[in-house]
Order: C-alpha cells, then sequence, then structure tokens
C-alpha cells in the first residue's frame, strides 16, 4: 500500500503516534488509507448538502474495508461570484482545486481517493488531480437541484409570454409561459430581473421569481455548466452510472454515495487508476455526449486541461468535428425552448440513456464502476422519448456547440450553437467595442446597443482578466431586452452554460497577448456564419498592420496576489486554459 511508507517500520513511530492522535485504531493501521476530498460548504447551493453524502461515503468505504479520512477543498460559487471582482477567481480556483487535492493526497500518501463535487470549477479541478496523481479514484458529484415551483405570478407571467410573443421574441415567450405554469429555475433571476428594469413586472413578480428559482440543495437545475461536467464525468467513466443525474435530495443519491465508497475499495484491490479509464475514446465519448445534450460551452475549456494531466492530447477541433457527427438530442434548460430540467432526463434514463441512444458512434473503454463503456450503453435504456429523442428525430441535426476561426479568432473561438436562432447563424454587424464586462454592461442597461451591432467584450481571456469571467450578465441583458434575435457579443472571455444568442466565447489569442481582437475599434464590419464555422474582422490587412504596430499591451488588471501569479502562467483558452511551470516556456512567463 501507498500509506505504507507512513505506517510501516520502526522508524515511522511518530507517524503511527499522530495517526494515533487522530482516533486511528490499530486495526486501521492495516487498512488502506482512503482520502475523501470533500467540497462542502454554506455559501454553494450545490454543496451545502454534503454532510450528509459524507456519512455515506464512508460507510462504503469501511464496508469496502478501507479507511476514510476526509480534506476539505474550495468551491466558489460562480453564480455568487458574478458581476464582480468575484469572477476573476473562478476559472483560477480550478487550479487551486487539484493542486490541494494533489498536495493532501501526496502528502499523506493516501492508497484511493474518493471526490466529493458538485458545481462549476471544483468537479474538472478535482478530475486533474485525478489524473496527475493517477491512483485509484472514483467521482461523486452531488446531484442537481430540483425545478422550483410557483404559480403566484402566474396570470401577469401569461400576459408577458402573449405579449413577447405577439413582439416575435419566441425565446421570452416560451421562458415567461413556462414560469406562467410554475415551472421556475435559476436562470430566470437574470430574465426577471431584466424584465423588471423594462417594468414588465413588479417588484413584487420579481420577488417570486427569485424566492421559486432556486427551491434547495443541488447545482443548478439546467444543463449549465456543474450538471454539463457531472454528466460528462459519467460518460467518461469517472463515476457510476446514474450518477450525473440522480437529484441531491434523493435517497439514490446517497445509496450512490455508499456504492462509490465501496466501489473504490474494489479499485484500490484491482489498481485500476484514472489514466486507464480517461483515454482519448474516454474523451471523444464525453464530446459526443456534450454535442447530444447541448452541453456547457466551458466544457471547451475544462476537457482539454483534464486530458493534458492524463497525457491526452484533446485538440478544440475534436468538438466541432465531433458535433457535426452526433445530433442534438436533449433540449435541455435553459435553451432557448427548451423545458426539460435534469430532474426530467434522470427520469428519461439519464446518461445510461443517453450512451445507448448513441451507441453506434461511441468507443469502448473501462469505467470506474467496473463495467466497460459499451456495456454500460447496453443496459441503458430510454424512457422518454420526447426527453432523449431518438437519432433520427433530434432537436439539430448537428450537435450543441461549434468551434469557428477567421482573422479575427486565428486558434479558435466557440458558441453554443444550439442556442442560436435560425435567422442569427449568419450575421454581419458594426463593432461595439469594450475593454470590460462593466463597461459592456452599463452600455446594455443604458440602452445604448442597437439592432445590427456586435458587442465587443476585450481583455477578459485567462491572462487579460484574468481569470476569463463568464459574460451571463451581458448574454441575459441582451436577451432579456429583447435584442437576442437583433445584436450579437463575442469575447475572449467565457460563457455561462445558460448563455443563449450569437454569443462567442474563447477568442483566441486573447486581446492580452495582442490578439486580432484587439485591433478592433467601434464601428468595424464583423462577420458570423455558425454554419460555415467563419467569423471575420472586415478591416484591410494594411490597415490592421497599422494597428498592431500601434497596439501596446496593457498594464495588468491585478498586480498582487494569486491572480497575478496565475496570469503569469495560463495559456491561451484555446489549449484549456491550463497553468504550465516556467521551464516549460524557457523561464520565461508566456505574453
Amino acid at each position: 500500500m501507498r500509506s505504507d511508507v507512513m505506517k510501516k517500520g520502526l522508524e515511522r513511530a511518530p507517524h503511527r503516534a499522530l495517526l494515533f492522535g487522530c482516533g486511528v485504531s490499530r486495526a486501521e493501521m492495516d487498512k488502506p488509507f482512503i482520502g475523501v476530498a470533500t467540497a462542502f460548504g454554506d455559501v454553494v447551493p450545490g454543496h451545502i448538502g454534503m454532510r450528509d453524502l459524507e456519512r455515506h461515503i464512508e460507510r462504503g468505504i469501511y464496508a469496502g474495508g478501507g479507511a476514510a479520512f476526509f480534506f476539505g477543498v474550495m468551491a466558489i460559487c460562480d453564480g455568487l461570484a458574478m458581476g464582480h471582482r468575484g469572477m476573476h477567481y473562478s476559472l483560477a480556483s480550478r487550479e487551486l482545486v487539484a493542486d490541494t487535492v494533489e498536495s493532501m493526497a501526496e502528502a499523506h500518501a493516501f492508497d484511493g481517493l474518493v471526490l466529493l463535487t458538485d458545481c462549476d470549477k471544483i468537479t474538472p479541478g478535482m478530475l486533474m488531480a485525478a489524473a496527475r496523481l493517477d491512483i485509484p479514484a472514483i467521482v461523486i458529484t452531488a446531484g442537481p437541484m430540483m425545478a422550483g415551483r410557483s404559480n403566484a405570478a402566474a396570470r401577469r407571467l401569461a400576459e408577458l409570454s402573449a405579449q413577447f410573443a405577439q413582439d416575435g421574441d419566441e425565446t421570452m415567450a416560451a421562458t415567461a409561459q413556462r414560469l406562467a405554469a410554475g415551472h421556475t429555475i435559476y436562470g430566470d433571476a437574470y430574465y426577471a430581473a431584466a424584465w423588471r428594469r423594462k417594468d414588465l413586472i413588479t417588484d413584487e413578480q420579481l420577488d417570486v421569481i427569485e424566492r421559486a428559482a432556486c427551491p434547495g440543495a443541488g447545482s443548478c437545475q439546467g444543463m449549465y455548466t456543474a450538471n454539463t461536467m457531472a454528466c460528462l464525468t459519467e460518460a467518461m467513466g469517472m463515476s457510476l452510472p446514474g450518477c450525473a443525474t440522480a437529484p441531491a435530495v434523493g435517497a439514490e443519491k446517497r445509496r450512490m454515495a455508499y456504492d462509490t465508497g465501496e466501489r473504490l475499495m474494489a479499485m484500490v484491490r484491482e489498481d485500476l487508476k484514472p489514466r486507464q479509464i480517461m483515454t482519448q475514446a474516454a474523451f471523444r465519448n464525453a464530446i459526443r455526449v456534450d454535442n447530444a445534450l447541448g452541453g456547457s460551452t466551458n466544457t471547451v475549456l475544462h476537457l482539454p486541461a483534464i486530458a493534458h494531466e492524463a497525457g491526452v492530447h484533446v485538440p478544440i477541433e475534436w468538438f466541432d468535428e465531433i458535433s457535426r457527427e452526433i445530433p442534438h438530442i436533449a433540449n435541455m434548460l435553459p435553451g432557448p425552448t427548451a423545458r426539460h430540467a435534469m430532474e426530467d432526463l434522470d427520469y428519461a434514463g439519464g446518461i445510461p440513456a443517453v450512451l445507448a441512444r448513441l451507441q453506434a458512434a461511441l468507443e469502448d473503454h473501462p469505467t470506474a464502476g467496473g463495467l466497460r463503456e459499451r456495456e454500460i450503453a447496453d443496459g441503458g435504456r430510454v424512457l422518454d422519448d420526447e426527453v432523449i429523442r431518438p437519432l433520427d428525430r433530434p432537436y439539430h441535426a448537428e450537435g450543441g456547440m461549434a468551434i469557428l476561426k477567421g482573422n479575427l479568432a486565428p486558434d479558435g473561438c466557440v458558441v453554443k450553437s444550439s442556442a442560436v436562432a435560425e435567422e442569427m447563424r449568419r450575421f454581419a454587424g458594426t463593432a461595439r467595442v469594450f475593454d470590460s464586462e462593466e463597461a459592456a454592461t452599463e452600455a446594455i442597461l443604458g440602452r445604448q446597443i442597437e439592432a445590427g451591432q456586435v458587442v465587443v467584450i476585450r481583455y477578459e481571456g485567462p491572462k487579460g482578466g484574468p481569470g476569463m469571467r463568464e459574460m451571463l450578465y451581458p448574454t441575459s441583458l441582451i436577451s432579456g431586452m429583447g435584442l437576442n434575435k437583433q445584436v450579437a457579443l463575442i469575447t475572449d472571455g467565457r460563457f455561462s452554460g445558460a448563455t443563449i444568442g450569437l454569443s462567442l466565447g474563447h477568442i483566441s489569442p486573447e486581446a492580452a497577448q495582442g490578439g486580432p481582437i484587439a485591433l478592433v475599434q467601434e464601428g468595424d464590419e464583423i462577420a458570423i456564419d455558425v454554419d460555415t464555422r467563419t467569423i471575420e474582422l472586415r478591416v484591410p490587412d494594411a490597415e490592421l498592420a497599422k494597428r498592431r504596430a500601434a497596439w501596446k499591451r496593457p498594464e495588468p488588471k491585478i498586480k498582487t496576489g494569486y491572480l497575478a501569479r496565475y496570469a503569469s502562467l495560463v495559456t491561451s483558452a484555446s489549449t484549456g486554459g491550463i497553468v504550465r511551470p516556467l521551464d516549460e516556456f524557457g523561464g520565461v512567463p508566456p505574453q
């Protein structure tokens, strides 16, 4: 056992003394030591219920013959960090999560790991650590939140839906209609705030929606980043079948916690390690599921970063190639016309059912649960053909995302194509340029953005942000103010899984690295074509050369603390925004 290095031999008497001081029994000294990384906290809805799951994980570990040792891992709620300085820390915290798990596992020579996680950056951070350490490890995601229920403002919302429909705004009409029926999710609070600003609802009606949107523990109910990553973790085989969609508040999630602890002990005996599971095939299967579900574009950051730790190369081109092959078969909220929440996907058969639909395209590989990927797909059963449609009757013929390239994004950018209105898939407009999210938000709220414009938000990439903030405020405000089919938004920042409309993120290279987005000026024409995967800045090359000669790298926005160190080492979004040691850059930080 790895743990023998600190508990066996005469010279380890002081180590044993410390372990005895922790309450470890003599009998436990002969068992495998299992670290349980728990991201429990009081400030993240997806994580507040983890104390209960910890008990069941512990029971499973002891039933399997191990000794459990819990340690804490940080967790940032993207929603609470949104729109202020806190969002700079969100993506950057992924590295801290990975480093914490690595440090604890190596310092205490654990024989295996159970990784209890749920929300946006915590799940990929833990997977990065598992791949880096390559000791037996299994993930359990704490589960999605149930949808909210309230019809207190039903009459006004029904009227609002009819008004939106009359105005031709199908997205807002469908959202208001769903809310009128009493079906609420977290992202509705953003739309409600925009409606209140336009005096379409009252303060009291806004309060009703706010209170109903998040009824309790769990990751936000739609196919946002947290639930997308939970689904892809299961699709890769790093959590047990059914784990991703089992609701946070259900008894099934408790049973799954017990089974996860017990299964980890079998993995220790089998010496089944993450790199045997997270192969190229596993990552490609994850991308297939991602496209079938219309998942968050943040996976274009996270999967390559996890793969890097596993020694696997996952180019962003894979996302686009697979998108052209895999149809979008699950129209999950917060999609523009969606009505299905995570609980509906669970009742329809969960990820095993999605794998069953995709079976002909899947590649086989081992999974943490002991079955192979194709065996899980064989056992999957679709229980609702409308939630998980057949391949010959998809919601969209292509998958949920697309990678675009052109002179404005030579290294690529990403769009959630399943959330783009048909009439916006080909768009040309004039640039409105902002050097921060705050400046863009102020302009949108001040009604300074007009139809036919492209909102450009730059210096928000991994280095320039620093931390590559989510642009959910600007995108949701554009939608909430009825401009979703008239205005595009591009940024070197990133988006939430809630983003809808023609919103392109991860523009690479980013502005802070001197990418072409840094050269855009007010009034420039920008052309976007989702179908041909192109994004072009229609400015003569000679003019761009002149602008480049005059461009100067701006002063860093943050010069001290963790974010300053992060910014000096982080790479482009096109490579997953990973942090590399200085020696990989010849001792010079990347520019």
